[in-house]
């Protein structure tokens, strides 16, 4: 089942469109229920009040688009089955964000909740024999699966610090997994990433700084296991396992290291990981004197390049490819030692 360039464009446009629409609504929900990030807690760094349940916009967005289009393209079972195995473990992860924006969850909860999706995502990818970058041992495959899954949500869940910083970036990989998805003709991840894309954009109208609405855990959860998900489905046309396993950790490679960072920074300060603070990349950019825009601007186009990298790993032969993994992992491993000397808080 092939799709057009059109109709991939519609895609984008019309999730871009829906949750556009959508997010100013949210708003309205939110300041009349009263549902806000207040800015009590010492790790906040917004002054004012800020409505909730943008995810909730960014969630019935992309529900809506994709299941939709299944129907008006052709309702069929294998339709519904592909889509839902990706969207019904991220609808759960955003219902659970969702309470926790409105009742202020424990970690412990949410990470068993987050361990369950992982388990069950690994489980289905594994019987689907869906894994992107399959090992030889099953087991191993269900190991990685289960700690991608959980790391990449919790990634995005601690990336979400700054207006627009999440948003942005994940509409940055979502459309370099579309331009991987699509050339290695693995349609079901490039649809979704599109209608991904056209969702972050959509909500980043009302997310870039100053924000006016925030995503919350609902929103970042909900996105955080989508992503996971689609890029270990994602199937890379390299010439060796090791890049092609590269590859989705290149597209994530911004928000794996903003939680490497802040969670090494915590350990070595003897706090819990969990714990919120002022050590994440945007604030130590922000420290060292760049606004809240130019921040958000600079994570966007780190993640920009990381993302050129892993669609450049497919159009080059078996050696150019490496030197490209390993030029990017020395980037990475530069960015971790100059963002970990920075001041901390």
């Amino acid at each position: 089942m092939g799709i057009s360039h059109l109709q991939y464009f519609l895609l984008f446009v019309a999730t871009f469109a829906v949750v556009g629409f959508l997010t100013p609504i949210a708003r309205r929900i939110a300041i009349k229920q009263k549902v806000y990030d207040l800015p009590t807690a010492a790790h906040k760094t917004h002054k004012e009040p800020v409505p909730y349940l943008g995810g909730v916009a960014i969630i019935i967005g992309i529900l809506l688009v994709s299941y939709g289009v299944s129907i008006v393209k052709g309702f069929t079972a294998r339709n519904i089955w592909l889509e839902t195995s990706v969207l019904a473990p991220a609808l759960i992860l955003g219902i659970i964000g969702l309470i926790d924006d409105i009742r202020n969850l424990r970690p412990a909860p949410r990470f068993a909740i987050q361990t369950l999706a992982g388990i069950f995502t690994a489980w289905l990818l594994i019987a689907s024999d869906t894994v992107g970058t399959p090992t030889t041992s099953t087991f191993l495959d269900a190991a990685i699966t289960i700690i991608w899954i959980v790391g990449i949500c919790n990634s995005i869940n601690f990336f979400d610090n700054l207006d627009g910083g999440a948003a942005g970036t994940v509409a940055v990989s979502s459309a370099a997994l579309f331009v991987l998805a699509f050339n290695g003709n693995q349609y079901l991840i490039a649809a979704l990433s599109a209608v991904t894309a056209g969702a972050t954009i959509g909500f980043l109208l009302w997310n870039k700084s100053p924000a006016r609405i925030y995503m919350g855990d609902a929103g970042a959860l909900f996105l955080g296991i989508l992503i996971a998900t689609l890029t270990i489905r994602l199937k890379p046309t390299a010439e060796t396992q090791w890049t092609s396993f590269a590859t989705p950790v290149l597209l994530l490679a911004v928000p794996i290291l903003d939680t490497s960072v802040a969670v090494i920074s915590r350990i070595r300060r003897g706090i819990s990981p969990f714990q919120g603070g002022h050590d994440h990349l945007s604030h130590r950019l922000i420290r060292s004197g760049l606004s809240r825009r130019v921040a958000a601007v600079a994570l966007w186009s780190l993640s920009a390049f990381f993302a050129a990298c892993s669609i450049a790993i497919p159009m080059t032969s078996k050696s150019v490819e490496q030197v490209i993994v390993g030029v990017a992992a020395l980037v990475w491993v530069t960015l971790f030692i100059k963002f970990s000397q920075s001041e901390d808080a």
